[in-house]
Parts: C-alpha cells; sequence; structure tokens
C-alpha cells in the first residue's frame, strides 16, 4: 500500500508543476500585453523561462522517482522496505550533481522544446514590437 499512496502523492505533485508551467507561460503571455515597459518585459519574460526551467527540473526528479515507484509495483513487491518506498530525498541526494552538473540539468530543461517553444517567440515579438531590434543595424 505504501507505493501505491507515495505513486498517488508523487502524481499529484507531478500535475501540480505542470499547472505552474501553464501559469508561467500566461503571465509571459500577460507581460507581451503590457509593453510599454520594453526592455523590462524582456527581462521578465526571460525570468518566467527560467523559472519554468527550475520548476521542470524539480518535476523531473518528481518523474525519476515516480518510474522507480511504477517498477516496483510492476514487480509486484508488496513489502514497502525491500520495494525502497519513501525515499525521494534519499535517492536524489545519493545521486546528486555538483554546482556544475545542476546548473547543466536546468539548462536542459531550459532548452526543451516544450519548454523553449512557447517562449522565444514570445520574446521575439517583444524584441521587434518595442523597437529594441532598430538599435542593432545602426
Amino acid at each position: 500500500m505504501d507505493l501505491q499512496q507515495e505513486w498517488v502523492a508523487l502524481q499529484n505533485k507531478f500535475e501540480q508543476y505542470e499547472f505552474v508551467a501553464w501559469a508561467n507561460k500566461l503571465a509571459a503571455v500577460f507581460l507581451l500585453a503590457q509593453m510599454n515597459a520594453g526592455r523590462l518585459v524582456l527581462a521578465l519574460i526571460a525570468l518566467l523561462w527560467l523559472q519554468e526551467a527550475v520548476l521542470k527540473t524539480f518535476q523531473s526528479r518528481l518523474g525519476e522517482r515516480l518510474l522507480k515507484v511504477e517498477q516496483g509495483m510492476r514487480k509486484g513487491v508488496t513489502d514497502a522496505f525491500s520495494a525502497g518506498a519513501m525515499q525521494l530525498h534519499s535517492d536524489w541526494l545519493a545521486s546528486r550533481p555538483g554546482t556544475a552538473g545542476l546548473l547543466a540539468q536546468v539548462l536542459r530543461q531550459l532548452l526543451r522544446p516544450t519548454v523553449a517553444l512557447p517562449y522565444l517567440p514570445l520574446m521575439l515579438f517583444a524584441w521587434y514590437r518595442t523597437g529594441l531590434w532598430t538599435g542593432i543595424w545602426y
């Protein structure tokens, strides 16, 4: 039963991260509508993009644990101790990379198409609409 409870808790949190990621995208669109601030809008959209990458990094850790829990459930392990139930943080700490590795994880999430694709067009549109692009030609 422990693995099932852990799976439900992790899956709920995984979906909450997805909801926050969509809220980030909506906030970026809202910021784009507020074009009075120029460079500030670009900076805020970039910040939302980075924030989503960090959220997706956390979400990916939950996803890794979900896969381990599902593997234990598929094998029919009923003993929570044998299955390593409730070991999310211990498992992550055992495989925690150094600072460069953590930054690389965030960068990988930042460049994922599902993360980057909404922000790149928004930033390009904001850059064009604010007239900031004209300065690079002179």
